[in-house]
């Protein structure tokens, strides 16, 4: 369930659409994200694609406010994103946790924003529970298995009740077991109106959760279709070459 009433300033927010403009990111003289432009308006689930290099997770990091455009424009509706902001979370690929139980790593998380204390308890075990980890509750967060520790990212991610939540490849470490249940959840936390954007490598996964699809070649965004028109009627040979699992070596078709 639920605790839209306790934590009530990230459900006034109004964060869509996501609208980027003419996006550049420059660094050390590379051009790295190149004139990129997308809107997304919907709460589903936006996969990125792409090979190595392309930028996937520069776009994701640029949207959480972890980097600032060289040129152009990122924002959520009308709001530039700086990182602190508890309407928004970011999922690590590999989980940094601190080195205390379960249950202390969430109150850590709600002890950083202004969260009464008298919700603590309702606010974890509800995460908790949300998880499936209620059982490991008082287990030192460092000793859990992989899919483990990255469903307690996910809790401290879900707890503030974000209305988007950023994962850079989440499955990208986990066995298949661990893999299906970070699906599920995903799955879950759209359906009940969170915003998920989501980098993988996984052409299974992104069929499995993707609403839409932004395939990025070289720093620039190729397709943004919904995903089952990416799939079956991809429009540019490098989108093509990359579901059939070729290697892009050559440069973007003009």
């Amino acid at each position: 369930m639920l605790h839209t009433n306790i934590i009530a300033n990230t459900n006034t927010i109004n964060i869509l659409p996501l609208q980027v403009k003419n996006l550049q990111i420059v660094k050390k003289g590379n051009l790295l994200l190149n004139d990129v432009s997308l809107n997304i308006e919907s709460n589903d689930v936006t996969i990125i694609l792409g090979p190595n290099g392309a930028g996937k997770s520069l776009l994701l990091r640029t949207a959480h406010g972890l980097e600032a455009p060289t040129q152009g424009s990122l924002k959520w509706n009308t709001t530039v994103p700086l990182p602190q902001q508890s309407w928004r979370a970011y999922i690590f690929q590999k989980p940094v946790l601190l080195r205390r139980s379960v249950r202390a790593n969430l109150e850590y998380v709600l002890s950083l924003h202004d969260v009464d204390k008298n919700d603590y308890d309702s606010l974890i075990n509800s995460a908790l529970e949300y998880t499936g980890l209620s059982s490991l509750a008082e287990r030192n967060a460092r000793v859990l298995s992989g899919g483990e520790q990255q469903r307690l990212n996910i809790a401290r991610a879900w707890i503030l009740q974000p209305k988007a939540i950023l994962l850079d490849e989440p499955t990208a470490e986990l066995d298949p077991s661990g893999t299906a249940a970070i699906e599920q959840l995903i799955k879950t936390i759209a359906e009940q109106g969170t915003k998920i954007i989501m980098t993988t490598h996984d052409l299974g996964q992104a069929h499995r959760l993707a609403n839409d699809i932004l395939f990025f070649h070289q720093g620039k965004l190729i397709e943004h279709t919904p995903a089952k028109d990416f799939f079956k009627y991809a429009q540019t040979q490098s989108a093509r070459d990359f579901i059939d699992g070729k290697l892009l070596t050559g440069s973007i078709e003009k």
